[in-house]
């Protein structure tokens, strides 16, 4: 793949749009990169290879979103049973990875989306009471690192708890990127450990920080003239159409 990005001009072309148009979903929503980075990448260099490429543009661009939020400690103390949980399962997800036919992984996560987003955006409200917040997260925690190894994508069920438990928009957003920021080093640890990550692709993947980073400025730019409301409903379609277009991906994977 590295050798394709550098010899390749059409592949490095596609590469750089995708993770800016990736990017600049992430800067908007606060999710998406790796969704949409690996499942582009992976039509044209498999998926074990996309999920090496998503790693430093996932680890910079959700460092920034997790950290300098101003509510990393509040957060650290709400969600620390959730966060831990979503970490110690990744590894499981990416061993179920190395044995499952390719696309089965995205046909769910797709399937999940749609499921989720399609209600809320007709109305119903999914509200999870304080004394659940703790069993329902290390709950979650589990599911969402299961599901993030087997598709590199941090966002099922992760999102709709950290939703659900009422985050106001700024905390939402710092949230998502502590879960992602934690998943994508366990995601790291646990590809290196599989001897998936090999020196080429991650210096692939740090030059492809750069359109990334941009994309997620101009996300973030204009995510600050987006009111409190319609963030809210403009996650709820970011997951519905990553949901769309997921489905048919890992459909036609399967069917490859």
């Amino acid at each position: 793949m590295s050798e394709l990005l550098f010899t390749d001009p059409a592949i490095a072309l596609i590469a750089i749009l995708v993770f800016l148009g990736a990017g600049i979903i992430k800067g908007l929503v606060g999710f998406g990169l790796p969704t949409i980075g690996l499942g582009l990448m992976t039509v044209f260099v498999g998926v074990e290879k996309a999920m090496v490429l998503i790693l430093w543009p996932a680890f910079l661009t959700n460092f920034w979103q997790g950290l300098f939020g101003g509510h990393l400690r509040s957060l650290l103390g709400r969600l620390w049973p959730f966060l831990i949980s979503s970490v110690l399962m990744l590894g499981a997800g990416t061993l179920i990875l190395t044995k499952l036919p390719e696309g089965a992984a995205d046909v769910l996560l797709g399937l999940l989306m749609i499921a989720y987003a399609v209600p809320m955006l007709a109305g119903a409200l999914l509200v999870l009471p304080a004394r659940l917040t703790t069993s329902v997260g290390i709950a979650t925690g589990l599911v969402n690192g299961v599901l993030a190894g087997l598709t590199g994508s941090y966002t099922v069920p992760g999102v709709m708890y950290l939703q659900a438990i009422g985050l106001p928009r700024d905390q939402l957003i710092q949230a998502m990127g502590l879960l992602f920021l934690l998943s994508t080093l366990a995601l790291g640890a646990s590809l290196g450990s599989f001897g998936l990550v090999g020196g080429r692709e991650v210096i692939t993947s740090l030059a492809l920080c750069i359109p990334a980073l941009s994309g997620a400025w101009l996300g973030q730019t204009i995510r600050r003239n987006v009111s409190e409301a319609a963030f809210r409903r403009l996650v709820l379609a970011a997951i519905l159409l990553l949901g769309l277009y997921l489905l048919p991906l890992g459909a036609w994977r399967l069917m490859a």
